[in-house]
């Protein structure tokens, strides 16, 4: 199962004891997978639509304990892709009407809000249930990455009025959601890691968000040790190179003009290097009969580059 399923499955086990915070969840759940069908004699009939076998465990389990409802729920292998679809149906009009009153998605007149829509709606009044709220939003239209690969939390909505709703319920718990427009959806979406943590913790997904801050602390071991490497591994390779240019710099300075004309200090530690290529600056330091420091060295070093570089140029050159 994916990371997005893991947390779906451990939010349907979920159970809110407020009714309120019941009513809330499910207004969200019918709001983003909800369809009402009105007959000709004005009847009414509730469907929960949905390819999540988590989400209608869910309604079900709502709608029993808030209106002490039964549902009929059918199941349906798609021909072509072999794809399972839920189908969770409130088939008696008084039921329906009910629940639709009850969640707020049917007005004082009886109709039914644009898209099911949850704009203004006063069963998220209180944080609890805006809570149940985000967490039915998830449930029903929401998905997130594999946090091995990638961080992002998303839920996709039908209509920007709905989708600019749940970002404001969301940045209540002082996130910072934000929304873009995706073909014809609007998809509200997080993408940092603490960010995402912290809504797990919002809804109330405590097992995925463990095992997310597992994942975030390993990636950020793993990237410490990385980082580490990469500076130990460019030192050496610094270091290696200017061995490297050391050796070739004191080669030439014996093979064109000799180290007769050197000083005692710089002609012991061009001797050293060429004994001990592979050598620290610190090493070499404590081979000389007066043992130096680093720095000490190091400027020696640099002295006989200069002197190398003025002999290739036919330059005066100052060997002491």
């Amino acid at each position: 199962m994916s990371f997005s399923g893991t947390v779906k499955e451990e939010l349907s086990m979920q159970k809110s004891r407020a009714r309120h915070c019941q009513i809330a969840e499910l207004s969200a759940i019918i709001s983003m997978c909800g369809n009402v069908i009105i007959d000709s004699r004005d009847n009414y009939r509730l469907k929960i639509c949905t390819e999540n076998i988590a989400v209608v465990r869910k309604s079900f389990t709502l709608i029993r304990k808030a209106f002490n409802i039964r549902t009929d729920i059918a199941v349906r292998t798609n021909r072509g892709n072999g794809n399972i679809s839920y189908l969770l149906a409130v088939k008696d009009p008084s039921e329906a009407q009910r629940i639709l009153e009850a969640v707020k998605l049917r007005s004082d007149n009886g109709d039914i809000y644009e898209e099911l829509s949850v704009v203004r709606n006063v069963v998220i009044q209180q944080s609890c249930c805006k809570r149940a709220f985000i967490r039915g939003a998830f449930l029903a239209g929401g998905s997130m990455s594999d946090p091995q690969k990638a961080y992002h939390f998303e839920i996709v909505c039908a209509a920007e009025a709905k989708a600019m709703q749940l970002r404001d319920i969301i940045n209540s718990f002082d996130l910072d959601a934000k929304i873009v427009k995706r073909k014809k959806a609007y998809v509200v979406y997080l993408k940092e890691g603490t960010q995402i943590v912290d809504v797990l913790n919002v809804m109330e997904a405590h097992v995925a968000l463990m095992n997310l801050e597992n994942i975030r602390i390993l990636k950020e071991m793993r990237n410490s040790v990385n980082r580490k490497v990469n500076c130990e591994t460019a030192n050496i390779n610094k270091t290696v190179s200017a061995a490297v240019k050391q050796l070739e710099d004191i080669q030439y300075i014996k093979d064109t003009v000799g180290f007769e004309k050197l000083s005692e200090g710089l002609l012991e530690v061009a001797l050293m290097r060429l004994q001990y290529p592979e050598a620290t600056l610190k090493e070499l330091g404590s081979l000389l009969t007066t043992p130096v420091g680093k720095s000490g060295v190091n400027h020696r070093l640099r002295k006989l580059s200069e002197i190398a570089e003025k002999v290739r140029e036919n330059k005066e050159v100052h060997y002491d």
